[in-house]
């Protein structure tokens, strides 16, 4: 599980002085340990922990673009910094081709038709390529093919 290994890194992080890859360490701890700790939830899984990681990318990948847009690039640097940083305990993630090929077969497995079908075939995307794929292409490629 990740967070057996952020404790490792935070460590190796002070001790190097890397102010970067501490931020993004201790913002995946903070993110892992509010999950642990939210009223009602169980053990947070391996597919749990990337699922939260997915959401610290989208949200600092969201604040870049607005500090971009603003003319803010300190800012977004520092965004870009903790995105690599969280982007190490990922999977790989799968290039476009392949992503493609995926859900032309799950389409073709579920019997969808057209963009009506876009919820079903998401949830099967969603499940089979979780960790793998960004959300916001699994979804750009799945209208794509139905439409």
């Amino acid at each position: 599980m990740i967070s057996n290994t952020i404790d490792q890194e935070i460590k190796q992080a002070m001790l190097a002085k890397n102010q970067a890859k501490l931020r993004g360490l201790r913002a995946i701890k903070a993110a892992l340990l509010l999950a642990r700790t939210e009223k009602g939830s169980e053990e947070v899984t391996e597919e749990a922990e990337l699922k939260i990681l997915q959401k610290l990318i989208k949200q600092r990948r969201e604040s870049a673009d607005i500090y971009t847009q603003q003319g803010r690039a300190d800012l977004a640097v520092i965004e870009e910094e903790e995105i690599e940083v969280i982007n190490h305990f990922l999977p790989k993630q799968m290039e476009k081709e392949e992503v493609e090929t995926i859900i032309a077969k799950i389409i073709t497995e579920s019997g969808a038709s057209s963009v009506k079908d876009m919820g079903k075939v998401m949830g099967l995307a969603n499940k089979e390529l979780a960790g793998k794929a960004d959300g916001k292409l699994i979804a750009e490629i799945v209208k794509t093919q139905l439409a």
